[in-house]
């Protein structure tokens, strides 16, 4: 007799959830991206009752050492998988520092309505609390239900769904790390998915960016501003080969009186310069308390840093007119 269990395909990358301690007490020393995605599911029984489960291990890394090229091969893989009509819905395991980022670039590139998850944890898998199997159980719920598809790429940690483009980090140690900045999507309960809200933002199959259509990813670099700093982190940045620097200003994305001259120069050097926060969220004003018609810079909405990077790279494979630029700024 045919399952009707939905099909998952879990694509395993390391992180903490593949993690391994000395001892069951430890939660935060431990060696990350050890454990393979075949022993992982299988400390899940349950998963089993819920789904039809495939494991495949793409990557075995802490997800701090993600780049570019894993970044794209990653989503590569995805994009094949959902693809294929023996998958209903993927599951990524993932370590947590990156997490956002990868949620956010697969929000943008992958066009399928299928459901696309991310979870990981944040204690590994030896601990005596260990998050790990709870979040992937219903992260593999949450992939098969059919509530899901359609709302762009989710993560799901702590019992709470998220949409890729608000949840971040909040937390280096707290299991509750995971916030948006407008709530999460949802929630799951004892087993069931319940979502209240839904994305306002285009995403997957309604964004204009394609992981098919690209090669590489343009260079851009992030700059955390502080007090008494120099210009030597935007200088490395183009010496690196950025195309674009994100500055990351204190509160609405001010500039420095000091540094102001210095975005100027990068700017007539043809380098693309976007503000953005370094405070944990906010909406940015542009023409503001800063003239960016007058400099040319482009402002981003409400992503931080790390997102805002990773827009800017895809939009760059579109154009490097500023002000088409900003229109993708506040339309993602």
């Amino acid at each position: 007799m045919k399952s009707t269990k939905p099909r998952i395909l879990i694509l395993a990358t390391g992180g903490t959830i593949a993690g391994a301690a000395t001892s069951s007490a430890s939660i935060s020393s431990y060696t990350s991206a050890v454990t393979g995605i075949d022993q992982i599911v299988a400390a899940v029984p349950d998963i089993k009752r819920v789904a039809d489960v495939t494991g495949e291990q793409v990557l075995q890394i802490g997800s701090e050492s993600f780049n570019n090229e894993r970044l794209l091969l990653l989503a590569r893989r995805v994009s094949a998988a959902v693809k294929s009509d023996d998958v209903d819905g993927v599951v990524i395991t993932h370590g947590t520092d990156t997490m956002e980022e990868t949620a956010y670039f697969l929000n943008l590139c992958i066009r399928s309505d299928k459901p696309i998850v991310l979870t990981g944890s944040m204690r590994p898998g030896t601990a005596l609390s260990a998050d790990g199997p709870l979040n992937l159980l219903n992260a593999v719920i949450v992939s098969g239900h059919r509530d899901a598809a359609g709302k762009g790429v989710l993560v799901v940690m702590n019992d709470e769904i998220h949409s890729a483009r608000d949840v971040y980090k909040s937390d280096a140690f707290r299991t509750d790390s995971f916030l948006s900045l407008y709530g999460p999507l949802g929630l799951v309960i004892d087993g069931s998915p319940r979502f209240y809200r839904l994305p306002a933002r285009p995403h997957t199959l309604r964004s204009e960016f394609d992981i098919d259509a690209m090669t590489e990813l343009a260079p851009v670099g992030v700059v955390y501003t502080h007090g008494n700093m120099s210009r030597s982190a935007y200088d490395a940045c183009v010496s690196d080969g950025a195309q674009a620097v994100i500055h990351m200003g204190f509160g609405g994305g001010t500039v420095p009186d000091y540094i102001a001259p210095v975005l100027a120069e990068l700017r007539q050097r043809g380098v693309i310069i976007l503000r953005t926060t370094r405070t944990s969220g906010g909406a940015l004003s542009r023409n503001g308390a800063i003239d960016d018609d007058a400099n040319d810079y482009v402002v981003a909405d409400d992503q931080n840093g790390p997102k805002a990077r990773l827009l800017m790279a895809l939009a760059l494979t579109k154009t490097r007119d500023t002000l088409e630029i900003q229109r993708i700024f506040w339309r993602y």
